[in-house]
């Protein structure tokens, strides 16, 4: 293993799963991720490997039949399996992004029923706040839930749900119209329980069937719409206290998620580096391996120190949010930076490939179409930038 991307200070059962799942990513992930990615093929083998290795609980407490892990842990997980193959690290991304926010905001009958099935990977979770008119701008969803009796009634679409198909449980926002003064205060996180699979998946559910894209392939993308769909009012997150609060919720997920996506951008990052030094020390021009042109060994040198600024900044945000302590704006940095070097660092690999880059045979055309992805998801760098500006202007704002 190479010296990029350590992280000082870890645990010995913290090295113990790294050193572990790294070896299921080298021998497991890697030989057949291009293969599988090329037939957008559903990588059932790769996923029972992670059950059986309580992947699927990695962050979920002991007394769910979890491992209790810290959120590094997870990403640092992350970052390896990214490494292997992006589209893996999506089966399990929004899947904790929902066990987080039940851990966090969740009901103790919620917890008792759902953690357990999630820990180990039999109820999948996905994640919903999207909508085909509005992504950033969360107060523009359109979806909405009207109370009936003991009942809620929701209408609407959502969009791009990772997992869409396969979950059975989604974390779904909508308005609620609480009377509040704020838009945001008037938003209900309902957790939404459907069966697998596409079509009707439950009374007013349907998924109708996956978004094609040009990467992020394996794991299936989708829509949900919601047609009179009737949910219990106990399927609010965290109950009568979870109402109007869903909006604070989601973006509690989503500081987790934005750690995700660094680890996520690391992985990739990691990967096209290891492609390219590689390369470069088996490609020769001009009587000399072309690691030994001032040209590239300079490509080689930045790429990797942005590698690690990156990976410094992901282990950091991880930090603070384990330890209670806001990190809306490290875990923005760490996003925003993570991303647009994962798309830099990946281009410049393929350049030093040359033509070879441009064949599928080759890795890293791969990673040429999973990079530009992270640009966008859990917010593009622009919001990133916003969320980054507004807390630095209030901490620094000047006085008298």
């Amino acid at each position: 293993m190479g010296r990029l991307a350590a992280t000082e200070g870890l645990t010995e059962v913290q090295t113990e799963i790294l050193s572990t799942v790294k070896d299921f990513v080298d021998k497991e992930i890697l030989p057949y991720a291009t293969d599988l990615e090329h037939k957008d093929e559903f990588p059932d083998a790769i996923v029972d490997g992670m059950k059986e290795m309580g992947l699927f609980g990695l962050m979920i407490p002991e007394e769910y039949g979890g491992l209790g892990e810290s959120l590094l842990t997870y990403a640092l997980v992350v970052e390896q399996i990214a490494r292997g193959w992006m589209s893996v690290s999506g089966v399990i991304n929004t899947h904790f992004i929902v066990a987080y926010m039940l851990k966090q905001h969740g009901t103790q009958e919620q917890k008792e029923r759902l953690l357990p099935l999630m820990a180990t990977g039999e109820l999948r979770g996905g994640f919903s706040m999207s909508e085909p008119g509005c992504g950033s701008d969360v107060s523009a969803i359109k979806s909405r839930a009207v109370k009936d009796g003991d009942e809620y009634v929701l209408d609407g679409q959502k969009m791009w749900l990772t997992n869409g198909a396969r979950a059975g449980l989604i974390a779904t926002l909508v308005k609620t119209d609480e009377g509040a003064d704020s838009v945001y205060k008037n938003m209900t996180t309902f957790l939404v329980e459907k069966e697998p699979g596409f079509g009707q998946t439950a009374p007013g559910i349907t998924i109708p069937g996956k978004i094609e894209k040009m990467g992020y392939k394996g794991v299936e993308t989708t829509e949900m719409v919601m047609e009179g769909a009737r949910v219990p009012a106990s399927s609010i997150l965290g109950g009568d206290a979870g109402r109007g609060q869903g909006f604070y919720q989601m973006m509690d997920g989503v500081e987790v998620g934005r750690v995700n996506v660094a680890a996520r951008a690391c992985g990739i990052s990691i990967r096209a580096f290891e492609l390219a030094i590689a390369y470069a020390q088996q490609r020769t021009t001009f009587g000399k391996q072309i690691a030994d042109h001032q040209a590239i060994a300079f490509k080689l040198a930045e790429m990797a120190t942005k590698v690690e600024a990156a990976h410094a900044l992901m282990v950091n945000a991880a930090r603070l949010k384990d330890a209670g302590k806001r990190n809306d704006v490290e875990a923005g940095m760490a996003k925003l930076l993570a991303s647009e070097y994962c798309a830099e660092v990946t281009q410049e690999s393929f350049r030093i490939h040359g033509g070879y880059g441009y064949s599928k045979e080759y890795e890293i055309e791969r990673l040429m179409r999973e990079a530009p992805f992270l640009l966008i998801g859990e917010g593009t760098s622009e919001i990133q930038k916003t969320i980054i500006s507004r807390g630095l202007l209030k901490d620094y704002k000047l006085q008298g």
